[in-house]
């Protein structure tokens, strides 16, 4: 079966951690300790009902409160598929922890309360999703039975949102009324809205077609270690170990050696399981070279053709993270890109966004705590590296406060800025 990963968001109270926990117990996922840790928190809570939310909502701070503020990872499988559920936070104040639960998605599932509408943290989610590249959004109108299932009400919400999304260039866009907390169209169909016939929200999962083949593009396989086994019958033994980003290496293959160019040729491709002929995207691997080149970590080996860009300077969008401190102009930072940590400057700050109009502001000098902007960086080493809409793990990095060694932004090479969202 293959693996789909979803990160659910929306603004706080909309539901997000209810339908996940409706999801795993509708579907039959949830372990025995843990259903019982919540039926007893909703008796503590005096609730005559199981609260959904608590099958999530772990951390003692959230159920005290009753929002999400860490990303809850829940995983669960059908017969059909295998999921990976992250629970993001709604409230504005952790819109980075969205970021991070959004960087590895495959689909965003973006809940919406049928009474509010479209709020601002639904449209903050909703770019956000569209710059982390994410391709496929599945927008759930949550809370029908408080709207008595009313399907003008269902409808304004949808083309509303559609519009949205259409401004954020999102192509693929599906849309389903659900009541999380009655179980309407979550995991069986809905007696309750017979004017929607497009089937529940876990059969759209288990069908939609995420895949995105590595194996049509050229090679990336960044550096992470270098082999060298002190024994002395492998004391000429050099693999170099890393994670395919993209691509398939095959023996005998012709690669380059970047940021230095050297090329060779692939001598051996070794798994876990063993020598292979050849080994595709997102496998851990260690390869041989025919060649004795010098090769360390943070280097790419990429394929000849289609090979990635070396450069030093680069634009980025970013997310940034720091409650301590502001992101301005000067600053020197350390990036870690794939396998490679070095220095960074921010040469410049040129925008940030609008997250309610889109529009580029191009008078600020700083970014703060959960702004998103876009900016120019100076490296102290090369990078090779690819734009972010083409490759996700070769096009994005974090930067690092050198001080207290705090992951500061999230960043997207090349990524889709201000001025893209602008002219809308």
């Amino acid at each position: 079966m293959d693996l789909l990963r979803i990160a659910t968001a929306g603004s706080v109270d909309d539901g997000k951690s209810t339908l996940i926990g409706r999801l795993l117990y509708d579907s039959k996922a949830i372990y025995d300790d843990v259903l019982e840790s919540a039926e007893e928190a909703s008796r503590r809570q005096s609730a005559d009902y199981l609260n959904l939310a608590l099958l999530t909502d772990g951390l003692r701070s959230e159920r005290e409160q009753g929002i999400t503020i860490d990303v809850a990872y829940r995983y669960f499988a059908t017969l059909k598929r295998k999921f990976i559920l992250a629970d993001t936070p709604g409230h504005v104040q952790y819109t980075r922890n969205m970021v991070t639960g959004a960087s590895t998605a495959d689909l965003a599932l973006i809940i919406v309360d049928a009474r509010n509408g479209i709020v601002e943290q639904s449209r903050r989610h909703a770019v956000i999703a569209s710059l982390l590249g994410i391709r496929h959004m599945v927008v759930c109108v949550n809370k029908m039975d408080l709207v008595n299932y009313s399907h003008d009400r269902y409808a304004t919400i949808r083309d509303e949102f559609r519009t949205l999304l259409n401004d954020l260039n999102v192509e693929d866009a599906h849309f389903i009324p659900i009541s999380a907390l009655i179980g309407d169209n979550v995991v069986k169909e809905s007696a309750n809205m017979p004017w929607y016939a497009e089937g529940p929200l876990l059969a759209y999962l288990e069908q939609i077609d995420a895949s995105d083949d590595p194996g049509e593009r050229p090679l990336r396989l960044p550096v992470q270690y270098v082999i060298r086994p002190m024994r002395h019958e492998y004391h000429d033994y050099r693999g170099y170990a890393g994670t395919i980003a993209d691509g398939v290496v095959r023996v005998g293959q012709e690669v380059e050696i970047l940021p230095s160019g050297k090329t060779t040729r692939i001598a051996a491709v070794e798994t876990p399981d063993g020598e292979v002929e050849q080994a595709s995207g997102r496998t851990a691997v260690t390869v041989r070279l025919a060649d004795q080149l010098d090769v360390s970590r943070g280097d790419m080996i990429s394929a000849t053709d289609g090979a990635p860009r070396t450069t030093r300077t680069f634009d980025a969008t970013i997310c940034w993270m720091s409650q301590a401190t502001q992101l301005q102009q000067g600053a020197t930072l350390r990036i870690k890109h794939t396998t490679r940590t070095t220095r960074a400057m921010i040469t410049s700050i040129d925008s940030q966004i609008d997250i309610n109009t889109l529009a580029a502001r191009t008078d600020c000098t700083a970014l703060k705590l959960n702004e998103i902007g876009r900016v120019s960086i100076r490296t102290s080493t090369p990078l090779v590296c690819d734009d972010y809409t083409y490759n996700r793990k070769t096009g994005s990095f974090i930067l690092i406060d050198e001080s207290t060694n705090e992951t500061v932004a999230a960043g997207m090479i090349g990524s889709p800025g201000f001025g893209d969202f602008a002219s809308l």
